[in-house]
C-alpha cells in the first residue's frame, strides 16, 4: 500500500531516512531531519511523502515536490528522494512509488517526473532504466 505520511509516522521514516544518509554517506545535523519532517507534515509546503508499507510496516519512501516549469504549459514533479529499506527490495515497492506519483501527476495534471541518482547506484539503474529512458542531462550543483 502507498499513502500519504501522517505525524504518527515520524519513528519509521526517521529510521529510513538515516538509511538513506547513510547509504549516501551524508550525515545531516538533526536540526535539518526535524526541519526536513515538519516541512514533509506542512500541508502548504510544496515538499510532501508518500510511504510504501506492508501492514503497519513502513518500508519505503518518496520525497517529492511539484513546481512550475518554463518547458511545459504547467507543473512539473521533482522525486527528490526515493528509498526502500534494504530488506524490502526487489519486491517492487521502489517501482510502486514512482507509479503512485505518476498516477497522482495524471490525476493533478503535472506533465512530467523527473529525478536522477548516482551513476553508481546500479540497482536503483536498474528500475530507473525501466521506467525512463536516459534523456542526455547531467546534473551540475553549487553550494551557495
Amino acid at each position: 500500500m502507498i499513502r500519504d505520511a501522517t505525524p504518527a509516522d515520524e519513528a519509521a521514516w526517521r529510521g529510513l531516512w538515516a538509511g538513506y544518509l547513510a547509504f549516501y554517506d551524508h550525515p545531516l545535523p538533526e536540526s535539518q531531519v526535524a526541519f526536513t519532517w515538519t516541512r514533509l507534515m506542512d500541508p502548504e509546503s510544496p515538499v510532501a511523502v508518500r510511504l510504501a508499507c506492508e501492514g503497519d510496516r513502513v518500508l519505503g519512501f518518496a520525497i517529492h515536490l511539484h513546481h512550475p516549469s518554463t518547458w511545459v504549459m504547467g507543473e512539473d514533479c521533482y522525486l527528490e528522494d526515493l528509498f526502500v529499506a534494504p530488506e524490502a527490495r526487489g519486491k517492487g515497492l521502489g517501482r510502486a512509488l514512482i507509479e503512485d506519483l505518476k498516477a497522482i501527476g495524471r490525476a493533478k495534471g503535472w506533465h512530467r517526473i523527473y529525478w536522477h541518482t548516482e551513476a553508481t547506484n546500479t540497482q536503483a539503474r536498474a528500475l530507473y532504466d525501466q521506467l525512463s529512458e536516459y534523456d542526455g542531462h547531467i546534473r551540475y550543483r553549487t553550494a551557495l
